[in-house]
């Protein structure tokens, strides 16, 4: 499995859902289990709520085990040593800027933290790899999927 980089805000994200899915949806799942096991008097295959808990326990333990192993794996992103005006890299706030559009903020994360509404963009994604490694006042060329375009970078911290 490949490195996941992670902020520790996003970390701590992660395992507060993790937590949540040990903790609180094992736990209502085993009850609906329970409750679907008495109200079907042994008649199991035909019993949809138990077949929907069934399915719910299977993606909640999918979901638990996903998050053990990212965690596991992950490597925390360090913001402190970073200087302004320095290299974009895993961690960066960048500000870009398209012609004359209005400049955009966004943070440099891992995949399993990316949410462009938020403004934290992968360092895989088509933007966030083209980023990596310029400066204050560079041009960046993104090959999107939908089109090709370039942004000057105005500001690296």
């Amino acid at each position: 499995m490949s490195t996941e980089y992670l902020t520790k805000e996003g970390f701590k994200k992660l395992q507060d859902e993790l937590d949540t899915l040990r903790n609180v949806r094992r736990k209502e799942i085993a009850e609906r289990l329970r409750e679907a096991a008495e109200n079907s008097l042994g008649e199991f295959v035909e019993d949809p709520e138990f077949e929907a808990a069934k399915n719910e326990q299977s993606f909640v333990e999918g979901r638990i085990k996903e998050l053990e192993i990212l965690l596991a794996n992950a490597t925390l992103i360090e913001s402190k040593g970073r200087k302004k005006g320095g290299a974009v890299e895993i961690g960066s706030k960048v500000t870009i800027q398209q012609g004359r559009r209005k400049p955009e903020e966004y943070m440099i994360v891992g995949a399993a933290e990316a949410n462009p509404r938020e403004g934290k963009i992968s360092h895989e994604s088509p933007l966030g790899s083209a980023l990596l490694g310029k400066k204050e006042g560079d041009k960046a060329d993104i090959n999107a999927p939908s089109g090709s375009f370039s942004v000057k970078i105005t500001k690296v911290v």
